[in-house]
């Protein structure tokens, strides 16, 4: 089963991110930490329809990795694999 996502929506794999102190100790994520994540673009609309009819371009392709806000993604899961489908304009920055 493969996704296909609609309009400007994108649906992204979510990358893991751990945090390592001066001495190397690892932090895993907590809850109360209030930072944008990050995850890999899987899938990209075709973009929104303009007022004049035109669609709009998608900033983002396949394969990109970035930083998305934290509350905006909605959470899908098809088969054993977990991912997050955002709006466009909750994706802050391509990371390159």
């Amino acid at each position: 089963m493969k996704l296909k996502p609609l309009s400007d929506r994108i649906v992204l794999e979510p990358i893991s991110q751990e945090e390592k102190t001066k001495s190397g100790i690892v932090l895993p994520e907590t809850v109360d930490k209030e930072k944008p994540e990050q995850g890999k673009v899987i899938a990209v609309g075709p973009g929104r329809i303009l007022a004049d009819g035109k669609r709009a371009l998608m900033s983002v392709k396949v394969g990109d990795k970035v930083m998305f806000k934290k509350y905006g993604p909605d959470e899908v899961k098809v088969g054993d694999k977990e991912y997050l489908i955002v709006s466009e304009e909750d994706i802050l920055a391509i990371i390159s």
